[in-house]
């Protein structure tokens, strides 16, 4: 592992591993190369990643570093085409190329001090940011890799052998779930930092509606018909085949398990899918069940604080955002404990999880906290207080100010730095 920074020290809570700047240290301004090659944070079409994208260079800049995106190079291969591929890695080494060439002479350009990737995996391979690291002495980090080797055959074998070059040249790794650490461990050399960055959110827009729970509780009733007497269940996410589709069906049959207790259910979303997710949850719950289409972030608040109980299988998702703006909202959670879903639900805490993906044990969950008002809101607001204290963005540019620091200094790099105090630009001691 890179030795840490001298100007850094290293205090433990729990689990966790804080790392933070000592008393009297510099706060190190670093320009930062921005890369996303599974979606850019300027895509037209909304999806999680697109939103991690966006959040990660909002922490960055909280934390006092200047952040470009360099490429909206989308390096997504979704079939297995491993022409599309081999076209897709000329691109990206195309635009390597231009980018040291730009960076290399200065006059194009100031370059930059790190280059960071966020979400690395075998359908989307980073062709830029090792290309330009090697050629240019930078330090990598990447955030939400990993590694399946499992893919080192078949169809998309020229992705997953891309990812194990990036995951062996990087100098920092950040995971947002313990599910992904022991996989990274085999896959990357014995320097290479691998450090938890939880995901996140900034929790102000939930909170914002929450504090207004009666009033969009009503106007969401008269506008749904809903029972005001009765548990407002709610379901976020895009309807799509695949994945989605599978956690909606395991969805429709949880709830059919639920016929003699009172509740309602919001769905918000939308997609190609959307035809056959009205027909399982209309069958399974006639009567109960309102979809309110695909809503942006302000009416997406407004949902989760009128609600009571946020309900989702989350069959092989890697977290699932939409669970933590709910919790931020004042939420409880009924979901699955697979994958990362226990990272951003703190079971018997926040919310309920069930110990496998199955309409069984999802239903047990969901009456458990239907038949206890008192219990489920209890975990609602234990849910804001565990988002806004432990995963919100604030709590990750502090994260992310420490790791990037001391990586920076460990590189042996002069990047500018601003004094905590004072405010001016030093020299780096």
């Amino acid at each position: 592992m890179l030795p840490l920074a001298r100007n850094c020290t290293v205090r433990r809570h729990g689990p966790d591993t804080r790392v933070r700047p000592a008393a009297g240290s510099y706060n190190v301004s670093m320009r930062i190369a921005f890369y996303a090659p599974l979606k850019a944070p300027t895509h037209p079409t909304a999806s999680g990643d697109r939103r991690v994208a966006r959040l990660l260079m909002d922490a960055l800049r909280m934390a006092g570093h200047t952040v470009e995106l360099v490429s909206e190079l989308r390096a997504f291969d979704r079939a297995g085409d491993i022409a599309h591929q081999q076209a897709l890695r000329s691109a990206g080494l195309d635009a390597a190329r231009a980018l040291v060439a730009r960076w290399r002479d200065g006059t194009n350009g100031t370059r930059p001090d790190l280059w960071f990737t966020y979400h690395l995996y075998y359908k989307a391979p980073d062709w830029l940011g090792p290309a330009v690291c090697a050629a240019l002495d930078l330090p990598y980090a990447v955030a939400e890799a990993s590694h399946a080797p499992k893919r080192l055959s078949g169809p998309w074998a020229m992705g997953e052998a891309a990812v194990l070059e990036a995951l062996q040249q990087a100098d920092l790794l950040l995971c947002p779930t313990a599910h992904d650490v022991p996989g990274l461990r085999l896959a990357a050399p014995a320097h290479t930092r691998i450090e938890r960055l939880p995901p996140f959110l900034d929790p102000a827009p939930y909170q914002r509606a929450a504090r207004k729970r009666a009033l969009l509780r009503a106007r969401l009733r008269l506008a749904c018909a809903l029972p005001q007497d009765q548990p407002w269940m709610v379901v976020a996410a895009m309807m799509r085949p695949g994945d989605k589709l599978a956690s909606y069906g395991v969805l429709a049959q949880a709830l059919s398990l639920l016929p003699d207790l009172p509740w309602q259910l919001l769905v918000a979303g939308d997609g190609a899918a959307r035809a056959q997710v009205e027909a399982l949850l209309s069958d399974a719950a006639p009567g109960r069940v309102h979809f309110l289409g695909a809503c942006d972030a302000r009416t997406m608040a407004a949902v989760y604080a009128a609600g009571d109980l946020f309900i989702w299988p989350a069959v092989n998702e890697a977290y699932g955002m939409a669970m933590l703006e709910a919790q931020a909202a004042g939420m409880a959670v009924v979901s699955c404990a697979t994958r990362g879903v226990p990272d951003v639900v703190q079971d018997g805490v926040t919310g309920l999880l069930a110990s496998a993906i199955a309409p069984q044990p999802l239903a047990v969950c969901a009456r458990a906290l239907l038949s206890d008002a008192r219990l489920c809101a209890a975990m609602g607001r234990a849910a804001a207080r565990f988002v806004d204290q432990q995963r919100s963005l604030v709590q990750a540019a502090a994260r992310l100010r420490g790791l990037l620091g001391c990586l920076q200094d460990a590189a042996g790099t002069t990047p500018s730095a601003v004094d905590s105090d004072t405010g001016t630009t030093v020299s780096h001691p």
